[in-house]
């Protein structure tokens, strides 16, 4: 009977020592995509020979088209805007690794990405984003919003 009581008092210790144990441990947090825009471009690849805005879209995204809709109105004899949907270039959506849309970027005309948004972009950070592409430092992002 003594053994009988010893075992259960064994049992009931090493329980309420793994329910301390697991309390104690402390859980990973859940596995974040970390979606990344190219960093260069080959400018071979695009229409235009100056500064690209270049939106790599999906037909079925409603943000795309948004998207793409506030960058035609930068287009200019200097910047050239060229939306890439997934359906229709797939071929450069996989080159250049793209894995979440929209997926905006600035590029030079060396192909060189001074800027890029994944998401949806306001207007006025659009704006503020070209502008500061080809003249640094010309408007203050200081209190604006942060590089993606």
């Amino acid at each position: 009977m003594d053994r009988l009581i010893l075992a259960v008092v064994v049992v009931i210790v090493a329980a309420a020592i793994g329910e301390v144990v697991r309390r104690r441990r402390v859980a990973d947090p859940p596995t974040q995509a970390r979606y990344e825009a190219p960093s260069q471009l080959d400018r071979a690849d695009f229409d235009g020979d100056g500064w690209l805005i270049a939106v790599f879209t999906s037909d079925s995204c409603s943000t795309c088209a948004d998207v793409v809709r506030k960058a035609e109105v930068v287009r200019s004899d200097d910047v050239t805007v060229q939306a890439v949907s997934f359906q229709a270039g797939r071929d450069l959506h996989e080159r250049y690794d793209i894995d979440a849309v929209p997926c905006l970027v600035i590029a030079d005309g060396e192909g060189v990405v001074h800027r890029a948004f994944i998401g949806p972009v306001t207007a006025t950070d659009l704006w503020a984003a070209v502008a500061n592409a080809r003249e640094p430092g010309s408007i203050d992002t200081s209190g604006g919003c942060a590089d993606h």
